[in-house]
């Protein structure tokens, strides 16, 4: 497909889903795939390539937020009708419906019985808000029909909290699908799309969070100024408008979870500051509204917590941030600017990130190294590294950058680290004796630890037991 680039992984993993059915290898004929991620990840693009590329007849069929159950049902049959799946006259002057136990039986009387089909229910979530009912006429006809069919059944959705639910134990379909979590793509398929070098790629991957529609418009070879500049002066680029449609999907109505993330964007990383950012003049958000909006927060994958990793339990020291580091630098810098870009002023907000750059990268790539390094880890040299963390006291002096240790809480850490991601400046004698000075702080942690360096701009200090640059983090998405 044209303009389609990466996401090789995910294209084998559901043919190899496929094949299954077309070799009919379990005691159902149907596969029911359960496809989530994130918003604007891609996700209906990549089962459009897929069923394009299948060589099957499918049908793709797109749910509408608040549509009614009856005119969603006739847009499924609509879609069958339309679709390049066989006997599809079988459902000539098929309008409307009364339910959707008729609209399922329907569309499976229209699929092969000895050759395979792909149906695809997309945004399954926004029909279940209009009709819950419909999770168990999906379970009832999913057991009584469609799996008796060499059909691949592929149910997309963005809410995470409620595609994971939809498996869980006490659900209708639990037990019932194979579970598949597209993630945005990795630092590797940005540094493949913008064809930069490691170190620029990282930056890219730190402004696009990986999201498809924001990559393909980062030109190659493109610096991040360039890019930057380019796309604050016009209202629609994919950088500023994504920020505002993911919100808007996930906030339909003006909520506090929506103000509660503004402010975790604007910095703010521990419980009491939340509240107290997020509250009134003189009064704090009370934690009977902080609790129910962070929570929320968690469950759709917007805020990730943080707890430091030591021999001793964080839970109560731990720290919130935005998950999606595009999202992050949207809520720091894009949201409150988009009204400058309209008045054709982007390079203000241009001038303005620039101006923040190196402290929003510094504290943003933390979580892209130790992703990077759990990835690369344990190894050889650390065989005990499962767990790849960071370590802050209550006042938040020191930090420390990475901890890797063998569980949480630790028995053995392995080795504790400093991150200096600088534009040119290395990792000196001064970096390496203040790691090793705040080392000593992490519980369980002494004076033999290992040390690790982490920089962006090479090394100029002996003692470390292990140095990663962006070449070495980069190797950790690249394919096996």
């Amino acid at each position: 497909m044209a303009g389609f680039v990466g996401r090789e992984s995910e294209l084998a993993t559901l043919d190899r889903h496929l094949e299954w059915v077309r070799e009919g290898r379990g005691d159902q004929r149907g596969r029911a795939l359960l496809l989530r991620g994130r918003r604007r990840v891609g996700k209906s693009r990549l089962i459009d390539v897929f069923c394009e590329r299948a060589g099957v007849p499918y049908v793709v069929h797109q749910a509408t937020r608040g549509e009614d159950p009856q005119r969603e049902r006739a847009r499924l049959l609509s879609a069958a009708r339309d679709s390049s799946l066989p006997d599809v006259s079988l459902l000539t002057g098929v309008e409307r419906v009364a339910d959707w136990d008729t609209a399922l039986r329907q569309l499976a009387a229209v699929l092969q019985d000895d050759s395979p089909s792909i149906v695809v229910l997309d945004e399954l979530p926004w029909i279940l808000e209009q009709d819950p009912v419909m999770e168990g006429t999906l379970q009832t006809v999913w057991d009584r029909v469609l799996s008796r069919k060499p059909v691949l059944l592929v149910l997309i959705g963005s809410d995470l909290a409620m595609m994971e639910q939809l498996s869980t134990y006490g659900r209708p379909f639990h037990q019932r699908g194979v579970e598949m979590v597209l993630p945005p793509l990795s630092p590797y398929e940005v540094m493949q799309m913008t064809a930069l070098p490691p170190a620029e790629a990282f930056d890219a991957f730190l402004i696009t969070g990986g999201l498809p529609l924001v990559c393909q418009e980062w030109r190659e070879g493109e610096d991040r100024p360039s890019f930057l500049g380019r796309s604050l002066t016009d209202p629609t680029s994919a950088l500023l408008v994504s920020g505002e449609r993911i919100l808007a999907a996930e906030f339909p109505a003006v909520l506090q979870p929506r103000h509660v993330l503004s402010v975790i964007g604007t910095g703010e990383r521990t419980f009491t500051s939340i509240a107290a950012k997020a509250g009134s003049v003189d009064k704090a958000m009370p934690p009977g509204s902080l609790n129910p909006a962070l929570k929320q927060l968690i469950d759709k994958g917007l805020v990730a917590v943080d707890v430091p990793l030591s021999s001793r339990p964080g839970d109560r020291d731990r720290r919130y941030r935005v998950a999606d580091p595009y999202l992050r630098l949207w809520l720091a810098f894009f949201e409150r600017g988009i009204a400058e870009v309209e008045r054709g002023r982007g390079r203000l907000v241009a001038e303005a990130v620039e101006k923040g750059w190196t402290s929003w990268r510094g504290r943003a790539i933390e979580p892209v190294v130790r992703t990077a390094l759990a990835r690369l880890l344990p190894d050889d040299t650390w065989p005990d590294a499962y767990e790849i963390g960071g370590w802050w006291p209550r006042t938040n002096n020191p930090e420390v950058d990475i901890v890797a240790a063998d569980r949480v809480p630790a028995r053995k850490i392995s080795f504790v680290g400093s991150v200096k991601w600088h534009e040119r400046t290395p990792f000196d004698t001064r970096d390496l004796a203040a790691l090793a000075r705040d080392a000593l702080a992490v519980p369980g942690a002494d004076d033999r630890t290992q040390l690790v360096a982490v920089s962006r701009s090479g090394f100029k200090a002996d003692g470390v037991t292990a140095a990663y640059g962006p070449e070495e983090l980069m190797g950790a998405w690249a394919p096996a």
